[in-house]
């Protein structure tokens, strides 16, 4: 893993937002406010890990990336061209940019062998050089499922999980992509065959040069795998670092709270979670910080006006009004008796990191 990434973007996501609107019944419609002006670049030989609670607005986010869901608003830049938004292009769009799924079981067709899976994207992308055969042996070597011929006519219910997500994978790399998103694709799989698929994606990076976006809940696996570390909550994304930088020295207190909660042997004695409540209705957003119901360091102005991004350090950014060096007394006044943060100037060191950093487990 590398501790920097400086590569030029192939994929680049601008300001992108989504809005769900929902009917229930007689109730007046409402909306769900699932990703908030998310920027994002994705770098060659590099990956961005985006990590985040159930709801963050994770997959989304890489649905969007993908084209599956269309944005409400925003625009994606693939090479540094605006890609059209719409269904205009799509085959050629999805030839460079391809969606792993979280459950191989149900993103491959139970009805079909593995063959029938490798075979529809070379045929479709006219992939294939004439030697079909020959092709799909190789994406199958390249998954490490290897023979070949041990795997090319099973169907998805004799494999294994673990297998199953390598013939996913091995379906995505068809097409030779330049991205890969990789949405959550060790949740559903045994602890003992994680680590398998995460060193596959590293290997992928380093031998393919793909752009690869992980998207996760585990922070710890994140850091094991991932160049860059994007942190995203209630749909907005609120920390972006390298990934050693951000587990070391979290900047938000929501990063915080994720690390203090990732299993750590080390750590000699039991996690202490600062933060309190639950994630926030998406359908009426809190005003100002989405964090701020739960945050130990909350103050005054954190529930009047959303968060500025600022710059901690280089290469490093956080959402949050305790980096904010011109609050007012008023504006810095704490709104809970749990956190004191004095002014403004000392409410940034009161955000500590962890005094370790969590190791990977074994999904890292």
């Amino acid at each position: 893993m590398t501790e920097t990434v400086t590569a030029a973007p192939v994929l680049e996501a601008r300001n992108l937002t989504k809005h769900f609107h929902v009917r229930r019944g007689l109730r007046p419609r409402s909306t769900v406010h699932a990703v908030e002006n998310v920027s994002l670049t994705l770098p060659r030989s590099a990956v961005t890990a985006v990590v985040g609670e159930s709801g963050s607005g994770k997959s989304t986010l890489a649905r969007m990336l993908a084209r599956i869901i269309t944005p409400t608003s925003g625009e994606l830049l693939l090479d540094g061209q605006q890609v059209p938004i719409g269904q205009r292009k799509r085959q050629e769009y999805s030839g460079r940019v391809q969606l792993v799924l979280q459950d191989p079981f149900a993103s491959l067709n139970p009805v079909h062998s593995v063959r029938y899976h490798l075979t529809r994207p070379l045929k479709i992308h006219h992939m294939t050089d004439g030697d079909l055969d020959g092709t799909m042996e190789s994406l199958l070597r390249r998954v490490a499922l290897d023979p070949p011929a041990r795997f090319i006519d099973k169907y998805p219910h004799e494999l294994s999980g673990g297998q199953r997500q390598r013939v996913a994978i091995a379906r995505a790399l068809a097409v030779q992509p330049d991205v890969l998103l990789a949405d959550e694709p060790v949740s559903m799989l045994d602890v003992s065959i994680r680590l398998g698929v995460l060193n596959l994606l590293a290997d992928l990076r380093e031998k393919s040069q793909l752009a690869i976006l992980y998207v996760t809940h585990d922070i710890a696996s994140a850091r094991y795998l991932a160049d860059k570390i994007v942190v995203m909550y209630a749909g907005e994304l609120v920390e972006e670092a390298p990934s050693a930088e951000l587990t070391d020295s979290p900047a938000h207190p929501y990063t915080q709270l994720l690390l203090s909660a990732a299993p750590d042997p080390a750590r000699p004695e039991p996690p202490s979670l600062a933060g309190r409540g639950a994630p926030p209705s998406l359908v009426s957003p809190p005003p100002g910080c989405r964090f701020h119901p739960r945050c130990p360091h909350a103050m005054a102005v954190c529930r009047e006006q959303r968060p500025p991004t600022v710059a901690v350090s280089p290469g490093h950014s956080a959402a949050c009004w305790l980096h904010a060096s011109d609050l007012s007394p008023a504006q810095a006044k704490p709104l809970s008796v749990q956190a004191k943060p004095g002014p403004a100037k000392q409410a940034a060191g009161a955000v500590k990191p962890p005094s370790r950093t969590a190791e990977p487990s074994k999904e890292g």
